[in-house]
């Protein structure tokens, strides 16, 4: 109960800082809100500026400017900004998105009649046989002849069939979606129509040569019973080779390239569609890039706006001279600040590197610190009764205010505040204690920016995908092809290059050649 009270008073501070910056971050965008109408008020009526609130970070976000301002021994009385994303879109972009939605619902029933139809079919494959056995012992049962030993066997071989089909279908077609595609799988589509095509044809060679002429030969029928199964486990195999065995082969490698940072990865896939690709792609993305920060890049512009910002130019033969001249003179100028421009690049980035090295310090020994203190908790608790021994969760709590600091300052020099929130924190020590994981093992979620499947959902950038290709998605991949895929915002440019051929030659090697002879010569000495 105290370890609660304690981290309740730790944090109440910020609260109180929120409130200050909430109302400071409302002011300012009022601010900004009426300076476009006084400039340029037809845009400002052409255009809406969308605000998404943060999704409750660790303790506020922290802006560039205050970061660069700040020293390593800021206190309590400093006042943490909380940032928010701002999209500013026109009537055009409200008009397209409306339309992304009617295309999403217009998918939704895409998604939902196609599985309808496949259960529907799926449905009269397996009643189809066990019909084809059971109308003539319905309609004309007098008539039939006696069924003997052979076409009695012929019964237990329909029924395993018929499972063994069940079972197979379950495993291959029976599938959650991973993800809801633009166009129809080819394939798939291809193997629905085929099945549907053969059981029709089944179907009126049944009616016509067996139920208008009434045939007796029972045993027939059911050897063509039989038959219709044989042909759906094979149809069954060319499903398992056309939707699984075909694209294991690599054939192709591909450059997945991210807009922003130019973070890229390399991968090899096989005979696969273009939307089918695209899944793979995304698919690894989410395990293998770093989560996408917009935060690191605030610093590569603000840089640029500094740099533009101490440019002055004067227009000394009037205001009716032409603005040639003036963008001649701003080039000039920046010309010759760019030989001292990559000097101001490199004292910042010693500085960032050596804030960040100081304070991954401080946070390393703080954690071992703390970790060092539950350890003598737990040694004490064992020596209670067992109803008196805290939990996990109590432990947490525990010792959470002494590295809550450190971590928070950690958090924002790194720019990684956004994506841990104190519950999200809590959780993880709680976890570190119950499986009796080191300090270190602990930090390997902050030190490093992890890949995006690492944290939550909520705290993704990347949820909904926009397919971009000048090919057809349902054509297959080919070399040279490039397509995108697009987010809110940033995108993944994918280039696809054709693994080459290889040519492999054989040299033999006698293996005589090997052999040496080696001849001494004794000398003696007289």
């Amino acid at each position: 109960m105290s370890a609660a009270m304690d981290t309740e008073s730790t944090y109440s501070g910020y609260s109180h800082y929120s409130g200050h910056s909430k109302k400071a971050h409302r002011q300012g965008s009022r601010d900004r809100h009426k300076s476009p109408r006084s400039k340029d008020g037809s845009r400002s009526e052409k255009s809406v500026t969308i605000q998404t609130p943060p999704a409750e970070p660790l303790l506020g976000n922290d802006a560039s400017r205050a970061e660069e301002g700040q020293d390593d021994n800021w206190g309590e009385t400093t006042t943490a900004i909380t940032g928010t994303s701002e999209h500013s879109i026109s009537q055009e972009d409200i008009a397209r998105i409306s339309k992304d939605l009617e295309d999403s619902v217009g998918l939704d029933c895409k998604r939902y009649l196609g599985l309808t139809v496949a259960a529907v079919l799926g449905l009269l494959v397996f009643l189809t046989p066990i019909a084809f056995i059971l109308l003539p012992q319905i309609l004309w049962r007098d008539d039939l002849e006696p069924c003997g030993t052979v076409c009695e066997g012929l019964f237990i071989s329909v029924a395993f069939k018929l499972l063994i089909l069940l079972i197979g279908t379950w495993a291959l077609f029976f599938r959650q979606p991973k993800a809801d595609i633009p166009r129809v799988f080819v394939f798939r589509a291809l193997l629905l129509v085929l099945i549907f095509l053969f059981v029709f044809s089944y179907w009126l060679f049944y009616g016509v040569r067996i139920l208008d002429s009434k045939d007796t030969n029972y045993q027939g029928i059911v050897q063509y019973a039989v038959s219709l199964v044989d042909a759906l486990l094979f149809i069954h195999y060319l499903a398992i080779v056309l939707l699984e065995l075909r694209q294991l082969q690599p054939m192709f490698t591909v450059k997945v390239v991210r807009s922003t940072d130019g973070e890229s990865r390399y991968y090899s896939l096989g005979h696969l569609s273009i939307q089918r690709a695209a899944l793979v792609v995304l698919e690894n993305y989410y395990k293998d890039f770093t989560v996408y920060n917009p935060a690191l890049l605030t610093a590569s512009k603000s840089r640029a706006a500094k740099h533009m910002a101490g440019l002055k130019v004067y227009n000394v033969d009037g205001p009716g001279n032409n603005a040639s001249g003036q963008s001649r003179a701003m080039i000039a100028a920046a010309a010759r600040r760019r030989d001292s421009s990559h000097n101001e690049l490199y004292y910042e980035e010693a500085d960032h590197e050596r804030r960040v090295k100081k304070r991954r310090a401080r946070l390393v020994v703080a954690v071992e610190e703390a970790f060092t203190h539950i350890k003598r908790l737990q040694a004490e608790e064992q020596q209670k009764a067992p109803g008196e021994m805290m939990d996990p969760r109590e432990a947490a709590q525990a010792i959470f205010p002494s590295m809550a600091r450190a971590l928070q300052k950690y958090l924002r020099t790194t720019r990684q505040q956004q994506y841990h929130s104190m519950e999200s924190i809590l959780q993880h020590l709680s976890f570190c204690i119950t499986n009796n994981m080191t300090p270190k093992a602990f930090l390997e979620r902050y030190l490093n920016p992890g890949p995006t499947l690492q944290y939550d959902r909520d705290r993704w950038f990347s949820k909904q995908w926009t397919l971009v290709s000048e090919e057809a998605v349902t054509s297959g991949l080919q070399d040279g092809i490039v397509f995108v895929l697009k987010c809110l915002d940033f995108s993944l440019v994918v280039n696809v290059k054709k693994i080459p051929f290889i040519k492999l030659s054989e040299e033999f090697i006698d293996p005589k050649s090997h052999k040496f002879v080696l001849r001494l010569q004794s000398e003696t000495s007289v």
